[in-house]
């Protein structure tokens, strides 16, 4: 079976990418690196498939973006940094690409020279690495939503909540069980920083990619005895994570997720070890809002819906893929108005993004207010204001338990300068003082 849905998958996504090679000029073109099959293909299908459902909603509802269709390409990558940068290789002579949006940190990693070199914009929505928010060098990187280092501030700041104020987490111990790739080693220094600033204990330990076997990992969190355990997880690692702590007694309740350990499926897998769970989030989950409304009677009743599993519409995964559409696609709007009704360049959706703000009253238009914060990014500031959410399982579904929280802009701003501007002297960038630089 399992057999039959990859050969499926592959057809599918070799149909999508012989029609997106006959696109026109007058369309823009998003090439995908998703990733259908494999340990991680419950975050993939879920992020893509709400990608593919906003595309096709602008399509089918406003017949595009001032006039210009919006089509796509896949190349599966099964989130390995080698298949995302051939597939890179394949599409990029493509005319018309927007942006890349590959969600994956290793592959973003292996892009970034590719993308300042084409001057295509790379979308790293609420991951990536964490000096490309400063728009000053990197130029063509966007991590949309959540850096990195603002998810960490914003885990310390809600545990700091939970004890009553930053002054008490002075000696309290703190694990972070991280995944061994990319992704998961980018946070260890900033949680050393905040560990010497706070005077909490800190112990990161690593868990070997997919996951899968984390008995070692919690037999040690069980004799470290901390008050609160991290998850950085991704995939098959959170469902096994919460299973495993269960097995070794260690409460839900003092584990706390972050932004890639928080959906449907990291926790219904894992059954009543996941009830009490709390996760960060910057999107909320469901169906009420009025674009997955229009989702489902515009693009599912049409046939054209892109999740095999109808029930999986709302959920944090699709709900994020409906954002990370919103965003792209109000980048390409918002380049419109300035460049004209037509196929973009790269570098005009660049601008784009560089002047992408959606509050509350855009928000609204779009049939999603409440769905998620609010965005204003700036050419100096390719991130956005960083605010999250915590959500707790309660065994049938996501509770939003915290208001939402800013990240510590004045501790994090001159480190993320401090990296940005060291990768500019190697790299013999210019550091850009002006929006038109």
């Amino acid at each position: 079976m399992r057999l039959l849905r990859s050969l499926r998958t592959a057809a599918v996504a070799a149909t999508v990418a012989l029609s997106g090679l006959a696109a026109h000029a007058d369309e823009q073109f998003f090439p995908l690196q998703s990733y259908r099959v494999g340990p991680y293909a419950a975050g993939g299908t879920g992020f893509f498939g709400g990608f593919i459902d906003y595309l096709n909603l602008v399509n089918l509802r406003d017949g595009g973006v001032g006039g210009v269709k919006l089509t796509w390409a896949e190349g599966e990558t099964q989130y390995e940094v080698e298949r995302g940068v051939e597939v890179y290789e394949r599409f990029k002579t493509r005319p018309g690409i927007a942006a890349w949006n590959p969600l994956s940190v290793g592959i973003a990693y292996a892009m970034l020279d590719r993308v300042t070199a084409d001057k295509v914009p790379l979308i790293t929505i609420n991951h990536g690495r964490t000096d490309t928010t400063d728009g000053r060098v990197f130029k063509y990187v966007f991590p949309l939503l959540l850096n990195p280092y603002s998810e960490t501030s914003g885990i310390v700041n809600y545990i700091a909540g939970k004890e009553g104020g930053a002054e008490k987490l002075k000696g309290k111990k703190i694990v972070v069980l991280y995944h061994g790739s990319p992704y998961g080693k980018e946070t260890i220094p900033i949680y050393e920083l905040l560990a010497k600033q706070y005077g909490f204990t800190l112990q990161q330990i690593e868990v070997p990619h997919p996951g899968n076997e984390q008995q070692s990992q919690w037999l040690a969190i069980r004799r470290a005895k901390p008050d609160y355990v991290v998850l950085r997880g991704w995939g098959v690692m959170n469902p096994v994570a919460l299973k495993t702590a269960q097995k070794t007694g260690f409460p839900a309740e003092r584990i706390v997720g972050n932004v890639w350990s928080n959906s449907e499926e990291d926790v219904i897998p894992a059954g009543d070890a996941a009830k009490g769970y709390t996760a960060i989030t910057t999107v909320a989950a469901g169906t009420h809002y009025p674009v997955l409304q229009d989702i489902q009677k515009t693009v599912y009743a049409a046939g054209k819906g892109n999740l095999e599993d109808p029930k999986r519409i709302g959920s944090v995964y699709h709900n994020l893929g409906v954002l990370n559409g919103i965003l792209n696609v109000e980048a390409v709007r918002i380049a419109q108005a300035r460049f004209g009704k037509r196929t973009l360049t790269g570098d005009e959706v660049r601008w784009g993004f560089e002047n992408l703000r959606i509050d509350e009253a855009r928000a609204a238009a779009l049939g999603a207010k409440g769905l998620f914060h609010s965005i204003h990014v700036t050419w100096e500031n390719h991130e956005g204001d960083g605010r999250v959410a915590f959500q707790q399982w309660d065994g049938r579904q996501w509770k939003v338990v915290s208001d939402w929280i800013a990240p510590d802009w004045k501790l994090l701003r001159p480190l993320i300068e401090k990296s940005s501007e060291a990768y500019a002297k190697e790299k013999k960038l210019v550091v850009r003082k002006r929006i038109e630089d």
